[in-house]
Order: C-alpha cells, then sequence, then structure tokens
C-alpha cells in the first residue's frame, strides 16, 4: 500500500471519529420540574390540566405523582407526545376513587413534571385546568398555578 493511501485511510478514518463523537454528544439544555398545583376549598377528586411552553422548547424527560397519597399512581398522559423529541403541548389528569372525605382541599401539588428546556431563553410555561370536580363528578370552581425548580 502506498504512503499516500495509508494517509488518505487514517485521514478518513479520523474524519469519521469525529463525526461520530461529534453526533453522539447532547444537545444543550436546561432541566427543571415544573410543580403543578390544583387550588380549591372544595375536595377534588378528579383533574386534568394541559401545559404548554410557548416557543415549543421542551422535553418532558418524566412524569410523577404529586404529594396527596389519594392519588396514588402518576397522572394519566399521551405517551407518544412524552416520547416525541420536542413538544409543546402535554395533557394531565388523573381521578382517585376515594371517599370525599379523604380528599385533598386547599393548594395540592397534583404532579411534577420534569423538563428538559431546548435553546436558549428562559422556558415560558402556562397551564390551563381543563376539568375538574367532586366525587360523585361533580364540577368545582378551582385554581391552578405552576411553580418552577432547577434540577439538582
Amino acid at each position: 500500500m502506498s504512503r499516500a493511501r495509508v494517509l488518505h485511510a487514517a485521514l478518513a478514518l479520523l474524519c469519521a471519529a469525529a463525526m461520530l463523537s461529534t453526533s453522539a454528544q447532547p444537545e444543550a439544555g436546561t432541566f427543571t420540574t415544573v410543580d403543578v398545583f390544583v387550588v380549591s376549598d372544595t375536595p377534588v377528586a378528579a383533574w386534568q390540566v394541559e401545559l404548554t411552553e410557548r416557543r415549543g422548547a421542551m422535553q418532558i424527560v418524566g412524569i410523577e405523582r404529586g404529594d396527596d397519597s389519594t392519588f396514588r399512581d402518576p397522572p394519566f398522559y399521551d405517551r407518544v407526545a412524552l416520547e416525541r423529541s420536542t413538544t409543546d403541548r402535554i395533557v394531565l389528569a388523573s381521578f382517585s376513587l376515594s371517599d370525599a372525605a379523604q380528599l385533598p382541599r386547599g393548594k395540592v401539588r397534583v404532579a411534577r413534571v420534569h423538563v428538559r428546556a431546548t435553546g436558549s431563553a428562559q422556558p415560558d410555561y402556562e397551564a390551563r385546568l381543563v376539568a375538574v370536580g367532586t366525587a360523585d363528578g361533580r364540577p368545582i370552581d378551582a385554581q391552578l398555578s405552576l411553580e418552577m425548580q432547577p434540577e439538582r
């Protein structure tokens, strides 16, 4: 093999290795949690919330249940939306079959969403309370609030 061919092959291997190592690097992003709170004086048995990031620059990396033990499992959500690399919207919902006396009231964290924000700007989250109801299925008045915390 000629010296030129050996150098050419070595250069090609170096370029391929550089491309592979560059493509394997994760895209920069900021990890945060978004705590979702429902606030109601009436015991809450069911809720549905739509969470959006106005610039469409979030990747949801996990969803946890809230603080109250009556909602034992993480909220329901569209798994396809979670599997997308980025999304600007996800709908979360949960319900409890507990007795009304055991249901939470006041300010209750109903979910924690782990998010990787892509891009350089601060995330701009917005949430909408789609539905909230009592143990007997009646809609109730409630407010919604979000609290963001950086991941540690």
